[in-house]
């Protein structure tokens, strides 16, 4: 998966995360821009680099790759996601989505992701869970984010704050 993080006009540390379509093990949901590797993938890096440009139209020649992360399993779907972080270096990039996996782009501030006030736990089910039960959420306007996508960011976000990557 690709973390693309770029300052925007006032400076703003911004993160660009992806809304999946109704379809899929992953409906609905914000998530980082990503899928699974192919034969023709050189690593993991390319992978990232080719799912954000089939996803969101991000071309590589428009990011930095900053740095490879730790790996962090899913809980519930058995994927191992490898998290790429790379800086946009095109500013004003036009998104183009992949209508069958992408519903919309959603960027946020990373100051907004550090917000204890925008914490919470919410009550979800899905039928791989035999019983709802409460995830951390962060509450972004109308959107949530939660699960892996969460569990990537957290350890993240207080390093991006403290200036630990040339973003």
């Amino acid at each position: 998966m690709l973390l693309p993080v770029y300052r925007d006009g006032a400076g703003v540390l911004r993160i660009v995360l992806v809304r999946r379509t109704e379809r899929g093990q992953h409906a609905g949901q914000l998530a980082l821009p990503g899928g699974g590797r192919e034969p023709g993938d050189a690593d993991l890096v390319a992978t990232a680099l080719r799912e954000a440009y089939e996803e969101i139209g991000l071309s590589a020649d428009d990011v930095q790759v900053v740095a490879e992360l730790p790996v962090v399993d899913t809980r519930t779907t058995g994927f191992r996601i490898t998290p790429v972080l790379a800086r946009i270096t095109a500013p004003g990039l036009r998104w183009r989505l992949s209508a069958d996996e992408i519903a919309g782009v959603v960027d946020v501030a990373v100051t907004d992701l550090a917000d204890p006030t925008l914490r919470r736990e919410e009550l979800m089910s899905f039928p791989s869970w035999p019983e709802p039960r409460k995830v951390p959420v962060i509450a972004l306007g109308d959107e949530l984010l939660w699960g892996v996508t969460l569990r990537i960011l957290d350890p993240v976000v207080p390093r991006l704050l403290a200036g630990e990557w040339p973003v």
